[in-house]
């Protein structure tokens, strides 16, 4: 007994020694205590009253940016939180559903399209007028206008995932009996996350070029400025204050570089184990942070049960209501597919055109036929700079892409980097562009040109990294034993392996670059303007003015000219890379 009752001390001593911090727990609590007081403070000012904003105007002391990077910090993590459900949703019923991918693909290259200005005009009353007596329904519209600068790569991004799932895989997971439920946890999200990731890397950095037009949200003759980042900025560049600008860049660089140790590199870390390959590559990535929570006692046993949930719930076996078993019927069912593609087809079209009836009636109100000639003109003005810059990042980028990618070690030094150029607002170069065009008689049409590029190429490097970090090591290990080098390793190794990755961040770098055209073809540093010839000079200058019918136009311009673009270039690369270029 006195052995057995030894025996149950010491059990119980164990057991109580397993739950009891240790010097890593005492670490890790301060952190994540600071989390939750940041999210409390931040909740708490959301829902202060609309009228503490105009009793507490910008102010450029230095002293005030850590409260306005903190606001602007919660907006864009609420933004990538809406965003990333946006995209499992969105991006599922694109590549699953043939008949609505037909309808959702093209109006996500329409969403990308429209400029961040052009849904501001829209939904800023619809969220003032939720919650109008507090300052949650600002903080909405500006959340609201930071998702749609985040979400629509990131679609782009689990869209081509999911269409290009290696055929083996999915094999095998037939041969599991996975449901689609299963299926979806198991193997699809699974396989997007190394793509993913690093489009959740861009999208963060890219909420900030338009910042500053989410956080100064102007109703009718009425302005609210919420406390941040961007509206500091903008105050900054209104007053030419150079000082204040060179603490924003200060500002920024700080915080990039915590949510590169705090959020992105060990999302990086993690997602590493969802390699498709079977030989380990010699480095991978690493995450202080990860290595930290791992070493913990009490928080890992904290964590333990919300994984074992989350792995449980992964594996229910629920079947969509629409996947049924398969009937040898086949006639009739390609007599009822034919006559529901149909329908699908008829409705399409009607409603299409309902919304292009709509449209013209409500722009002709206010727009003749000579200025939508002008304006179909500047789209081309504005066609022709994104193309040439589009192609111009892709010779640069798509090289150094695949260099970063293949060397773990070298993408850790170089994520943050890339991070903080992708985050760097054109608005903080406007004074460098604007003097030096009217120093010395530039031409406006030319040097405004690289503002337009200057956020959006990064879109190439983020997913060409993300395509060569997720190339399996099996296929460099039989590259390197069949010694194939040079311009053969390119085009019959490397290229097929990260081209949907390409042509996935050649498309949202295209529609980005479009997007941006608004803050780079009119730029202004004090009271000194610069404009270029262009499709986003032209909705820049009537959003001021605040004339409607000509926004909806230059909008639906834009939107056309991207829709075409895409489906005449874009689209077909889509397709082959998803017929020829699997890694199968």
């Amino acid at each position: 007994m006195d052995v057995f009752g030894f025996t149950l001390n010491r059990t119980a001593n164990a057991s109580a020694w397993r739950v009891l911090p240790n010097r890593w727990d005492f670490i890790a609590f301060p952190l994540i205590i600071c989390v939750i007081a940041m999210a409390a403070i931040g909740f708490h000012q959301t829902m202060a009253p609309i009228s503490t904003l105009e009793a507490k105007p910008i102010s450029l002391d230095p002293s005030n940016l850590p409260e306005y990077a903190l606001r602007t910090t919660l907006r864009m993590l609420a933004a990538m939180v809406a965003s990333l459900v946006f995209t499992l949703v969105y991006g599922t019923l694109a590549a699953k559903s043939r008949r609505a991918g037909q309808v959702l693909v093209p109006i996500l290259d329409i969403l990308q399209s429209v400029p961040v200005l052009g849904y501001i005009s829209f939904t800023v009353t619809f969220f003032l007028a939720l919650f109008p007596s507090r300052v949650l329904g600002a903080e909405l519209a500006a959340i609201f206008a930071i998702f749609t600068s985040q979400a629509w790569n990131m679609t782009f991004s689990f869209y081509q995932s999911l269409r290009t799932v290696p055929r083996d895989l999915d094999e095998v997971s037939k041969g599991f009996h996975l449901t689609s439920w299963q299926r979806f946890w198991k193997l699809e999200v699974p396989f997007s996350m190394p793509g993913l990731i690093w489009n959740m890397m861009m999208s963060m950095s890219g909420g900030w070029f338009f910042v500053v037009a989410s956080e100064a949200i102007t109703v009718g003759n009425h302005t609210i400025t919420l406390p941040g980042v961007g509206s500091y900025l903008a105050q900054a560049i209104s007053e030419r204050n150079l000082h204040a600008i060179g603490w924003v860049i200060l500002t920024m660089t700080v915080v990039i570089l915590a949510y590169d140790q705090f959020l992105f590199r060990p999302l990086v870390a993690w997602t590493d184990k969802f390699r498709m390959e079977t030989t380990s590559s010699g480095d991978a990535p690493e995450s202080w942070l990860l290595d930290l929570i791992r070493r913990t006692r009490l928080i890992h046993r904290l964590l333990v049960p919300i994984g074992w949930m989350f792995a449980r719930a992964a594996r229910i076996p629920i079947r969509w209501p629409s996947v049924r078993p398969v009937k040898f019927v086949k006639p009739a069912s390609e007599k009822s597919s034919k006559v529901g593609d149909i329908v699908w087809a008829v409705i399409v079209v009607v409603v299409t055109l309902y919304v292009v009836y709509r449209v013209v009636e409500y722009v002709s109100t206010g727009v003749t036929l000579d200025e939508v000639g002008h304006v179909l003109v500047l789209g081309l003005f504005t066609l022709l700079r994104v193309t040439l810059l589009i192609a111009l990042a892709s010779v640069v980028w798509l090289p150094l892409g695949v260099l970063i990618g293949l060397r773990p070690a070298l993408a850790e030094k170089i994520q943050p980097l890339a991070q903080f150029l992708a985050a760097f607002p054109a608005n903080l170069l406007f004074p460098v562009f604007v003097i030096a065009i009217v120093r010395f008689h530039l031409n406006p049409d030319i040097w405004l040109s690289p503002l337009i590029v200057l956020g959006t190429q990064w879109y190439i490097l983020f997913n060409v990294i993300a395509g060569a970090s997720a190339y399996p090591n099996d296929y460099k290990e039989a590259a390197k034993n069949f010694r194939i080098r040079g311009w053969q390793w390119w085009r019959q190794a490397m290229l097929p392996g990260v081209f949907p990755y390409y042509v996935t961040g050649a498309i949202t770098a295209s529609g980005g670059a479009w997007n941006a055209s608004i803050v780079a073809e009119a730029v202004q540093w004090g009271d000194t303007k610069v404009a270029a010839h262009g499709l986003g000079a032209y909705i820049a200058q009537y959003t001021a003015a605040g004339e409607y019918p000509k926004i909806i136009l230059g909008i639906a311009v834009m939107s056309l000219f991207v829709s075409l673009f895409n489906r005449v270039l874009w689209r077909p690369l889509y397709a082959y890379a998803e017929s020829r270029l699997r890694l199968d």
